[in-house]
């Protein structure tokens, strides 16, 4: 939406040339029942009262004197004293003249002739209080009413501010103001329009515009200039963009908003919305001159058929990643974009998924033909109401194909079902019995290619895992006022499956199961793996012990330590994975909040042999709600950042990920103080002991001005790049627009 200077809107007061007062010893007058809102009627009287009236029969002239106050069609005239001349139907108040408008904006004179039925009217010493504390002065102010209904306000010798004036000295300039020759505002056309405008800080112009234009302040969306951005950028130089905001009808607009650039030429951005009675949609777009014609188009819309079924698309393409990282593009994050077209479902209980996705490398090490291309991707789930043992059933089905140029093709349709059935014996105990199965049947082709590298080239298959699980948990729990409430819960789970090997795993093609990180989060799991292509069988015996502190205060302690125990060696988790020997590596949780300043979420992975830290991770916070200090850890053996710094085709290649551990810092604060907010973060590498990115915002704010400061730096190369830096002050004029200086 256009930020915009609120305007003034005239009313027209009409008059009516006979009127009814109310004073001693005359009837009362007759109130009009008018309807809100509606416009003023030159034939309807008006309602007033004074403290005297008095009347010229030789000049036909009617003056009310003394607190006149006078009401029409909702809206109200006050004034010292208030002249009507019957012969030429003008009306005249003097002093202290104050007009209330329907909207409840207030505007203020010392003199005002009204005519021409009251339409047209003409005040000097004008000023006007207006919404969002908007206070707008002028020597003087007509407004002329067309014959087609439009209106023409005209001001001359305009200040417009939102800042309040210094208590001490009010004859003091506010902290801004615009002040302009002249103004005037179209009706008709809903906008203001000024002529020789200067932009005023503590009285002084740092600003000049011989003409501009704002959109009235009574249209919520209205066509005209945004404000433009300026600044510096390593890869396109000094550069200017000029925003423009368009009102295609009722539904729709859009942002035109073209870029000149001082290394790369100019750059065309544009973004298309329109809500629909079914749903909406966002197009946005650019072209430029990239070395060579490029640019970029994001699309996202969702619509509904009825109140189960939606559908919708989420379209993102670019001429190229370097294109992206030129502009700045945003939602270019990652080292992928993701484009999709859904249809979905929902039912009492169950969900149904069809989607399409396809995918844009964002990175140079991504190579575009092994890019895969899923079409169609289908997801159903079922949850069951309980039936009368207290049991319940759950299904999941799912099927995809998957298309690369180059690289494995893969087709797969998979079932999951399970049945729960909890119980509780006569000490308390919680008890919970299980069956579970997975069966999956593939087909595919070029395994040995891209990212499976398997020693054949094709293969297809069907296999089926069925389970079974019993889990045994014993509360045991006991509070007071005093000391609150403590709970130790021991829990021992035993699964039972065939056994699972990697014997079979060069047959099927791994989609959903490359990034596997062993934590309490999956340690009761029917697979640890976190997909379907890679499956976890056999015997194994899970423990953990549960324990929790809940204060009186409000605080508590809640932690999870245990492991898992197998009857046999899996070789199909990968070396360091914690889950390769009989017994797993130990995991672990806490979360401690024992008093509000204060607070710590950490959780790790601890060889079960030495007791060796192979993943960590730490989140904490300390400090009162407007001054917040915060911690951020991270470790594992791995680093799949890693695959990055690799050569296109190498990202196959275990050892690149796992030669470097990943080990980072990340401390931050935030501050809201007064008018004041403050905030920033270093995030560090503590294996290389080299930073990685670190920023900083600041912020003040008053009733008519923010100023606000954002910096960031990225020490660590992506794409090709060195790193990358961004400055950006902004000044927020508050209901007249932003301005803006950004470097990257």
């Amino acid at each position: 939406m256009t930020r915009h200077l609120p305007l003034l809107l005239l009313v027209s007061l009409v008059w009516a040339p006979v009127a009814w007062a109310q004073y001693p010893g005359m009837p009362a007058a007759p109130r009009l029942s008018a309807n809100p809102g509606a416009p003023a009627s030159a034939d309807e009287p008006v309602t007033f009262t004074a403290d005297s009236v008095s009347y010229d029969r030789e000049h036909d002239i009617v003056t009310a004197m003394g607190h006149v106050q006078a009401w029409q069609n909702d809206h109200t005239l006050q004034a010292d004293t208030v002249r009507f001349d019957r012969t030429t139907n003008v009306a005249e108040a003097f002093g202290n003249v104050v007009i209330i408008q329907p909207d409840a904006q207030v505007m203020f004179a010392d003199y005002a002739e009204l005519s021409e039925g009251m339409r047209d009217a003409v005040m000097k010493g004008m000023s006007a209080q207006m919404a969002e504390n908007g206070k707008l002065v002028a020597n003087g102010a007509r407004r002329i009413a067309g014959s087609d209904g439009g209106e023409i306000s005209e001001l001359s010798r305009v200040i417009y501010s939102t800042c309040n004036l210094c208590q001490m000295d009010p004859t003091r300039p506010p902290l801004w103001q615009i002040r302009a020759a002249s103004a005037v505002e179209d009706s008709e056309h809903q906008r203001m329009e000024f002529s020789d405008a200067f932009l005023d800080v503590f009285g002084i112009p740092v600003g000049y515009s011989p003409y501009f234009y704002s959109v009235d302040p009574s249209v919520s969306r209205g066509s005209g200039l945004l404000p433009p951005f300026i600044g510096t950028a390593s890869h396109v130089g000094a550069f200017w963009q000029q925003p423009y905001y368009a009102v295609l009808d009722d539904q729709s607009d859009m942002t035109i908003a073209p870029t000149l650039t001082s290394k790369l030429g100019t750059q065309v951005g544009l973004e298309y919305r329109r809500m629909f009675n079914d749903g909406q949609t966002t197009i946005s777009g650019s072209i430029a001159n990239d070395n060579g014609l490029a640019g970029h188009l994001f699309a996202k819309g969702q619509f509904n058929f009825d109140d189960s079924w939606r559908y919708g698309y989420d379209i993102n393409v670019a001429s190229s990643s370097t294109y992206l990282r030129d502009y700045r593009i945003p939602s270019a994050t990652g080292a992928a974009m993701v484009s999709r077209l859904y249809t979905e479902a929902f039912g009492e209980g169950a969900y149904l998924r069809i989607d399409t996705l396809s995918f844009q490398g964002l990175t140079n090490q991504v190579i575009a033909t092994a890019l895969p291309l899923v079409a169609p991707h289908v997801i159903y789930s079922f949850y069951g109401e309980p039936d009368l043992l207290g049991g319940h059933w759950s299904v999941d089905a799912n099927a995809y194909n998957i298309y690369r140029e180059v690289g494995t093709r893969t087709q797969r349709a998979a079932l999951i079902a399970t049945y729960d059935l909890p119980l509780q014996d006569d000490l308390g105990g919680l008890w919970k019995f299980s069956v579970h199965g997975t069966a999956a049947g593939y087909n595919a082709s070029g395994l040995n290619l891209a990212p499976n590298f398997s020693a054949i080239a094709s293969d297809s298959l069907v296999r089926a895992l069925p389970q079974g699980a019993v889990e045994w948990r014993m509360p045991w729990a006991r509070g007071d006022a005093e000391t609150g409430r403590q709970v130790i819960e021991p829990i021992v789970q035993m699964i039972a499956a065939s056994p699972t090997g990697s014997s079979d795993n060069y047959r099927i093609p791994n989609e959903d199961s490359l990034d596997l990180q062993f934590t309490d989060q999956n340690l009761f799991a029917w697979n640890r793996w976190p997909g379907l292509d890679r499956q976890e069988g056999g015997v194994r015996v899970n423990a953990g012990l549960h324990g929790a502190w809940f204060f009186p205060a409000g605080g508590m302690i809640d932690t999870l330590v245990g492991g898992s125990y197998k009857m046999h060696r899996d070789d199909t988790f990968p070396v360091g994975s914690g889950l390769t020997d009989y017994m797993s590596d130990y995991v672990g949780r806490i979360t401690l909040a024992p008093i509000s300043y204060f607070d710590i979420t950490a959780r790790g992975r601890f060889d079960h042999t030495n007791g060796t830290i192979r993943y960590g991770e730490a989140i904490a916070g300390f400090g009162a709600s407007n001054v917040r200090f915060g911690v951020g850890y991270v470790y594992t053996t791995t680093n799949p950042f890693n695959l990055y710094d690799a050569a296109p085709g190498a990202a196959q290649q275990t050892s690149i990920v796992s030669a470097v551990p990943r080990n980072e810092a990340l401390v931050s604060m935030t501050a809201h103080i007064d008018a004041y907010r403050l905030s920033g973060y270093v995030r560090t590498d503590i294996q290389t002991g080299s930073l990685v990115a670190m920023g900083a915002t600041a912020s003040w704010e008053n009733e008519c001005l923010i100023v606000a400061f954002n910096a960031y730096k990225r020490y660590t190369s992506f794409n090709g790049d060195n790193g990358a830096s961004a400055f950006l002050i902004q000044l927020t004029f508050k209901t007249v627009g932003q301005f803006g200086f950004h470097a990257f």
